[in-house]
């Protein structure tokens, strides 16, 4: 049965990432090529027609309607050069916002199909400039890139073609110049797609740089070091422009050379052509219609050319987002493969490794073998030192992240048999640092259950027992919380989080230091709501205030990533121990 992991694209050129991400707009790609040929073939009759009226003129011809006729059928040709160029682009360009689209709904999608750790592994403002700025900034090369590229490469090789046609010697002569600015070009050219992923690179560390900044403002103030944190902004912006700068210096001399020695087709054909019509080896007619030609064909060449920069710099945004389409997936299949007999939860020998996000290194094993079993409807409590690998344990059973051995079973089937949407309608996982949108205090409520009434909402705010403080708000539950939540108080961020997890209404629920940021008196009453949230529910707690988990059905002490022991809050005092020292020291500092 194929999963989502399986669904990951695999690496794919540019074209290809273009054709997945078109999706369904594939065909308005089409059309608008289809009409960029009729683009070119309008744009190149005019040139034959203009041959011919020469030839006609240099023959004697003096026949006026003949001249009105030729050059009405040209200005029909322009007319429909410039209908079918209109038409391509408009069509070029709704496939283009629709596949912009994509890539965004696509990266999204992604995201939430990743372990946790990969997520965050990402530098937030790297994220950022992908999904945002970088994505936009392929919208003209994108949208120009099929009609207008495709139709003026076309155009170049039938011009050139036909000179060949016409007198091969000529033809030769108009290219005699051309090494020199293909030379030009190359220098100009080389190490570009090096340089501009070094560009990309730098640009990245501005952004991290100035988010990190932006975020640490607090603290930065709070202890007066403004300005050594300012100057490794002001750095990161100097080698951001330095090397686009650099970059530019390089290549002056030979876009300057290419410039102006490619158009100068006419420098060879002249005293070549004109010593062969001296010497009788090529007609006036000839000459001059190869001359007509001959300035016209570099032009669509040169315009082409100008899209180069733009082609390397779309496959270098195409390659980032690649970089996150191919990342490892979360292993679930789309459909269960089978259903849960309860809402009971084993850990069977399970070891974990933190990875690197978008590089894949293993850093060091923090889970040991894990063995533990939650029976459905039990109180169950990880305890333990900072860093001892409690959260981790809970994210796993949350289905954050994937085991690197072992399993996690839930009602006796493997959660990597159930699909993600499942498996988060039975697990509510409420962390310390919960995120609120930038949306209402209903709405970020409702996010629990999206058909959820107004009545709904506000009998859950009542129950989790912050009505009063969402009351007391500027416009109650229609108050905007600000970015991250940031105009509500910690406690109050958590208070809405947990009446989040309890319209949720999910048999699992995850309770990681949930009452971190509340003071006593608000943890009372938070305490009170949590009991109606795990009423008859299977309840996990991680906590660091022992006192607030001494009442779990059962108690497991981790400690450097293996279970230390475990037993009721009375079995593990009297066998002493890690959980011993620990009460006692909370005791001692909670009297204190």
């Amino acid at each position: 049965m194929s999963n989502n992991k399986s669904k990951a694209p695999a690496k794919k050129s540019l074209v290809g990432w273009i054709l997945y991400f078109a999706g369904s707009k594939k065909g308005q790609y089409i059309v608008s090529v289809i009409f960029a040929l009729c683009s070119v073939a309008c744009c190149i009759a005019p040139y034959f027609m203009i041959a011919q009226i020469v030839q006609q003129l240099l023959s004697g011809l003096r026949d006026w309607s003949f001249f009105l006729r030729e050059c009405g059928i040209v200005a029909l040709f322009w007319l429909g050069n410039v209908i079918f160029h209109a038409i391509s682009t408009s069509m070029s360009h709704i496939a283009t916002f629709n596949l912009l689209g994509n890539i965004r709904k696509k990266m999204c999608d992604k995201l939430t199909r990743l372990p946790l750790g990969t997520v965050l592994d990402m530098p937030s403002g790297s994220l950022k400039n992908i999904m945002i700025e970088r994505i936009d900034s392929m919208e003209t090369t994108l949208a120009h890139i099929v009609p207008e590229y495709t139709s003026n490469i076309i155009l170049s090789i039938v011009l050139v073609i036909y000179l060949f046609v016409l007198d091969w010697r000529l033809a030769l002569a108009c290219m005699a110049v051309l090494p020199i600015g293909l030379i030009a070009m190359c220098f100009m050219m080389k190490d570009g797609p090096a340089r501009f992923k070094y560009a990309l690179d730098k640009t990245k560390v501005l952004n991290d740089t100035a988010v990190e900044y932006i975020n640490g403002i607090e603290v930065i103030k709070a202890f007066g070091k403004s300005k050594a944190s300012y100057e490794r902004f002001v750095i990161a912006a100097k080698e951001g422009a330095a090397c686009y700068v650099e970059w530019m210096r390089d290549c002056i001399w030979p876009h300057a050379i290419a410039t102006v020695v490619t158009p100068s087709l006419l420098f060879s054909l002249l005293p070549i052509g004109g010593f062969m019509f001296l010497h009788g080896k090529i007609d006036a007619s000839l000459f001059i219609t190869v001359i007509v030609l001959a300035v016209s064909a570099i032009q669509p060449f040169l315009i082409a050319f100008t899209y180069h920069d733009d082609i390397a710099k779309a496959g270098a945004i195409f390659g980032e987002v690649g970089s996150i389409m191919t990342l490892e997936e979360l292993d679930r299949p789309s459909v269960n493969k089978a259903l849960p007999a309860d809402n009971s939860i084993v850990l069977k020998n399970v070891h974990f490794s933190y990875h690197k996000g978008l590089e894949g290194e293993e850093k060091k094993e923090i889970l040991h073998g894990i063995n533990m079993t939650l029976p459905q409807g039990s109180y169950t409590a990880f305890v333990g030192p900072s860093g001892s690998g409690k959260s981790t344990i809970a994210r796993l059973i949350a289905s954050l992240w994937d085991v690197d051995s072992g399993s996690v079973e839930i009602g006796g089937v493997n959660i990597k048999d159930l699909s993600l949407e499942e498996y988060n309608n039975r697990v509510a996982y409420v962390s310390q640092d919960n995120f609120l949108f930038d949306m209402s205090v209903r709405e970020n409520i409702r996010l629990g259950r999206q058909n959820a009434t107004d009545a709904e909402v506000e009998e859950v705010a009542r129950q989790s027992g912050c009505y009063d403080f969402i009351m007391s708000l500027e416009n109650g539950f229609d108050t905007i919380v600000g970015g991250s939540g940031a105009h509500l108080s910690g406690g109050e961020r958590q208070r809405i989080a947990i009446a989040r997890a309890m319209m949720k209404n999910a048999p699992i629920v995850i309770l990681d230091e949930a009452t971190a940021y509340t003071d006593p008196e608000n943890e009372a009453i938070i305490q009170k709501s949590v009991a109606k949230l795990v009423a008859g529910k299977t309840l996990i707690v991680i906590a660091h205030r022992l006192s607030t988990v001494k009442d779990a059905d059962k108690l497991y002490v981790i400690k450097d990533g293996v279970i230390d022991s475990e037993g009721s809050h009375e079995e593990l005092l009297a066998q002493g121990g890690l959980y011993k020292d620990m009460w006692e020291a909370h005791i001692g500092a909670r009297d204190e």
